[in-house]
């Protein structure tokens, strides 16, 4: 929380090509952290830097999950094709046990200037066993059954290049909106798709995560900063990271894409 350092995993020389676009972090039940190298594949690794799995896949970036029962849950967005699947289950074998393909349910043409069809950014399986999926470059989130049928789309109409949602105890789900109309937390509530509570910080270039905290505060990751803010959007807790410059629509020389508030072990 003082912003030290107390742990850290350098990617190999070999393996720095692929952090962009999308490389996401999670911590594992078994304390290993788990990583997605975008265009090369899904990466586990113990305390010790050592890679104790993987499962390479040049189709892969922004999101991975570790399921309950072992399997490996993922996206696959950038620059992806109308005959590619945007999400992939994998069993710790690495085979392919459930896959999504959006052209089985939307037909919207192919924008080349989006960075892919769907641009699919994140996925998480919900405990009713369904799927919850971003469709960056749709506009909204839809939420699929275990045969893949779309059986509720959320968002339509009032979001724009969402990032990372994320279900809340309340059934509601909270999302980081980039830019448009401006950097932007969103809970929205699905069944009746409103706008519940937002959040706006002032001089940021773009949201990327946002994620609830148990106390009920709302963690941002923006560029170089990550605030925690209240329910009365108070910022009661900062972290800036120095040798970020961002500025509107760049930043460089890199910024924060993802951050999660764990308890230390």
């Amino acid at each position: 929380m003082k912003g030290e350092i107390v742990w850290e995993y350098r990617i190999p020389e070999n393996l720095k090509q692929y952090t962009n676009p999308g490389l996401d972090t999670e911590r594992l039940s078994n304390n290993n952290i788990m990583f997605v190298l975008p265009r090369k594949g899904v990466y586990e690794v113990n305390r010790n830097g050592t890679i104790v799995w993987s499962y390479l896949d040049p189709k892969v970036d922004h999101d991975a999950d570790r399921l309950q029962n072992g399997n490996t849950l993922f996206v696959f967005g950038n620059n992806d094709w109308i005959n590619d699947a945007q999400v992939k289950e994998v069993n710790p074998k690495g085979e392919l046990v459930w896959a999504w393909y959006a052209k089985d349910h939307f037909d919207a043409p192919l924008d080349s200037g989006r960075d892919g069809w769907t641009h699919t950014n994140a996925v998480t399986r919900l405990s009713n066993g369904n799927t919850l999926i971003s469709l960056r470059n749709f506009g909204y989130m839809v939420e699929v059954d275990s045969k893949g049928s779309v059986v509720k789309t959320i968002g339509k109409g009032i979001l724009s290049d969402q990032h990372d949602p994320e279900i809340l105890p309340n059934g509601n789900i909270l999302v980081a909106q980039p830019g448009k109309p401006a950097p932007s937390a969103i809970e929205i509530d699905p069944n009746n798709n409103t706008i519940v509570w937002e959040y706006v910080p002032e001089k940021v270039p773009h949201i990327r995560d946002a994620d609830r905290l148990p106390n009920g505060n709302t963690l941002v990751v923006s560029a170089a900063r990550i605030i925690e803010v209240s329910p009365d959007k108070e910022v009661v807790w900062q972290l800036t990271v120095k040798g970020i410059t961002p500025t509107q629509g760049k930043v460089q020389p890199t910024y924060l894409y993802k951050a999660e508030r764990i308890n230390p072990k």
